[in-house]
């Protein structure tokens, strides 16, 4: 009598979960399952920049979220990570979910950086360790908590921190001149994969995803209260509208060392900025190159783009882009003026300040 009564309340559970495939599947609602409130589920991180309301893309498409097919990318249900076989029929698995492979097949970028680093043999420590995406990563980030966040870079959302596993860290000079002001990432993220020249118009008409990946460089922002890694993305819409974003972002590319100090302090690329100008891609032998290096976020600076339309399979150079739209995404802030000055110094003037 309990195994009928201990199968009768399972098959319960799943009718009310909504894994049963008839009528029942239709009427699962976020109070029975908190999956559907999390960011795998609802993509309520990609919505949240690209509303209108904040100054997302939207404001030059016209076209809704809900309308595109973005959306249709992210997770449906469990088995995308956890559905498997054995003896020949599906199951769920835990050991499934944690293939970085499951991970890596949705977090492209990630995947593009993973491969550049091992071609020029600079793996990201991790990695190179052999360690998984879910050594860092709980479960709580990926399942959700039943709180519909707005995006991954709300206070809150996550679990992973480089301080859970490096509590000791070695008081260097870059550590005790920096103190609270950086997060570990704005000195060990070695480099950003950026997409530029996103083609609007093919991702609607054709549903095609078109867009030229650069690298070696990342960007500076301010977020929660410190400096971060960042990094930055440009749209193309209706021709020759241009939009240009930059936002907070961890890069699983992580050198053991933090870089120089005249990586970031006294460079060329401060210098431009700080003239209010300077050049992020160009075109040259008809490929887009860009500028290498750490580059501040500055507001009121103009971060000049290569901009190209995309059709039947080619790039095609604008003539007159409209000036881009400037959007600081995923909760970051630019660098403030002070912020810029302290970076137009030498270290030697930094260390005779210190003495």
């Amino acid at each position: 009598m309990k195994k009928i009564l201990s199968i009768i309340i399972i098959a319960t559970c799943f009718i009310s979960a909504g894994f049963y495939s008839g009528a029942y599947s239709q009427e699962i609602n976020k109070e029975d399952c908190f999956f559907l409130s999390s960011l795998h589920y609802t993509s309520r991180g990609m919505a949240y920049w690209y509303d209108r309301a904040n100054g997302g893309l939207e404001i030059l498409t016209g076209i809704p979220y809900s309308k595109l097919g973005c959306k249709n990318c992210h997770i449906k249900s469990c088995d995308e990570c956890h559905k498997t076989e054995a003896d020949g029929k599906a199951t769920y698995s835990t050991k499934a979910a944690r293939n970085q492979k499951v991970c890596l097949n949705c977090h492209k970028r990630e995947a593009l950086i993973k491969k550049i680093d091992k071609s020029a043999n600079q793996e990201d420590v991790h990695f190179a360790k052999g360690m998984q995406c879910t050594e860092c990563h709980t479960a709580r980030e990926m399942h959700g908590d039943g709180v519909e966040y707005k995006s991954m870079k709300q206070q809150g959302v996550m679990d992973t921190k480089c301080e859970k596993c490096h509590e000791s860290i070695k008081q260097s000079v870059s550590h005790k001149i920096h103190d609270e002001k950086l997060e570990c990432k704005s000195c060990h993220v070695r480099h950003v994969v950026s997409c530029t020249n996103c083609h609007f118009d093919s991702l609607v008409k054709k549903g095609e995803r078109a867009a030229i990946k650069v690298s070696g460089w990342t960007f500076l922002m301010n977020y929660n209260g410190k400096v971060t890694a960042a990094n930055m993305q440009t749209f193309v819409v209706n021709g020759n509208k241009t939009f240009l974003m930059f936002a907070p972002q961890f890069s699983h590319s992580i050198m053991k060392d933090g870089r120089k100090c005249n990586a970031c302090h006294a460079t060329e690329i401060v210098d431009q900025i700080k003239n209010g100008e300077i050049n992020l891609t160009w075109l040259k032998n008809e490929k887009i190159e860009n500028i290498k290096g750490i580059i501040p976020v500055i507001d009121g600076s103009e971060y000049n783009c290569f901009y190209q339309n995309y059709s039947d399979g080619k790039w095609i150079p604008i003539t007159d882009p409209h000036e881009p739209i400037i959007h600081y995404a995923g909760f970051g802030e630019p660098l403030s003026k002070e912020q810029l000055n302290s970076l137009t110094k030498s270290m030697d003037k930094i260390m005779k300040v210190l003495k």
